[in-house]
């Protein structure tokens, strides 16, 4: 049987304008692998970062085919995580895990 490290669950931050505007509201957006789940990700979350976490959201972003120099590309898709943090807590993802 494999065993899993806790960092497994968490592939990398996901940081743009938006997952920064919702910073603001407690909530932290993270790019997770597809065989996750909340509960994992929760826990995990919680271990890492030694934070409390209220909430888990997430969203499937399925593969798409795209055309790039006229030619057909087809673009990975991702799981992403939206976690939401008990209020006062937050994570700083600029120290890095």
């Amino acid at each position: 049987m494999h065993k899993f490290h806790i960092y497994d669950k968490i592939i990398s931050p996901i940081v743009t304008e938006k997952s920064t505007n919702l910073s603001e509201q407690n909530k932290i957006v993270f790019k997770v692998p597809n065989s996750s789940n909340k509960k994992v990700i929760k826990k995990n979350i919680e271990k890492i970062f030694k934070v409390n976490v209220t909430k888990v959201n997430i969203i499937n972003k399925h593969s798409r085919n795209k055309i790039s120099r006229g030619r057909k590309v087809k673009v990975k898709g991702y799981k992403k995580a939206i976690i939401t943090l008990k209020k006062g807590q937050t994570i700083d993802l600029t120290t890095g895990i």
